[in-house]
């Protein structure tokens, strides 16, 4: 069993309690066009150029077997449905302007990397965090690598948009001690329309959650002229208090990440960041009005 890891970020702070080690998993079924990691959305390896690192060498151009490269002055340009994304052109360049997106990796690789770090994960009271993409699109690894960690003492954390069956996040239980979970928007219409999938599901396995008194952090991306109107904070706020329990609802601002989009070869959209601050304050302070405990950050 192997699983498609595309980063693993060390010394992180900001996803579950001490200092952890995030490992980011490649698949999501979700498409929010402001996704802070679109490299870990599709499923499958893929190619990012850094254009301010590239000399413009020719030689990821003159190394691809299938002739899937070329330059259009200093931009490199990539033929997808030539590419077999095999990483040759990846590992000759010198800069490392080319990287190949996605590692297989096994149980024992994972394992391998957390020992390096258990130090301060006992020192700090952290652990080790599996986010994305979406941690449960590749749940045959989880299953594998995570009894494998946990019989380590280890603490482990899933960040998750919640959108899985039911049956697989039951299987995870016995393994996860913090689930951070997005709710990204409340009505259902518009979910669809800036995630591509409804959220039926997704609230029904939050509430699922609760039900087996798991520890669970809610986090909302605020993201401009999405999910910051008042009727979204009024939904948001119903629906939280909805929940049995006092859970902690984290705000975490948009931030513009067009350049990995474009690193990719996607086009994306943009929001406008004036007055976000601002936004994001509002939204704490209406939610605190109503009981409940808000953080900005995570």
């Amino acid at each position: 069993m192997h699983g498609l890891i595309f980063n693993i970020q060390r010394f992180a702070i900001h996803d579950g309690p001490g200092i952890r080690t995030t490992i980011f998993m490649k698949g999501c079924p979700l498409s929010c066009w402001w996704c802070h990691n679109p490299e870990g959305i599709s499923p499958f390896a893929e190619l990012m150029w850094t254009r301010y690192k590239c000399i413009h060498c020719q030689s990821c151009v003159t190394t691809c077997p299938n002739k899937a490269l070329n330059f259009e002055e200093t931009k490199l340009i990539l033929n997808k449905d030539q590419c077999s994304f095999c990483g040759r052109c990846a590992q000759i360049c010198p800069t490392d302007a080319l990287k190949l997106i996605g590692k297989y990796m096994e149980p024992g690789d994972i394992l391998e990397e957390l020992e390096k770090d258990t130090m301060y994960f006992d020192q700090s009271g952290g652990g080790v965090t599996f986010s994305g993409g979406e941690p449960l699109f590749q749940i045959d690894f989880l299953l594998e690598v995570l009894p494998k960690i946990k019989s380590r003492h280890i603490h482990v954390t899933i960040d998750t948009s919640g959108y899985a069956n039911t049956e697989d996040l039951e299987k995870i239980l016995p393994y996860v001690d913090l689930f951070l979970y997005d709710i990204k928007i409340i009505d259902k219409t518009k979910h669809v329309q800036n995630t591509g999938v409804e959220n039926d599901i997704i609230k029904k396995n939050l509430r699922f959650l609760i039900s087996k008194k798991k520890e669970v952090i809610i986090r909302v991306p605020v993201i401009p002229k999405v999910n910051d109107s008042q009727q979204d904070i009024e939904e948001l706020t119903k629906f939280v208090k909805s929940l049995d329990g006092d859970l902690e609802v984290d705000l975490l601002p948009y931030h513009d990440v067009s350049e990995k989009y474009q690193a990719l070869w996607r086009k994306t959209k943009n929001a406008s960041t004036d007055d976000l601050a601002q936004i994001v304050h509002k939204i704490k302070t209406e939610l605190q009005s109503q009981g409940l405990y808000v953080k900005i950050g995570g």
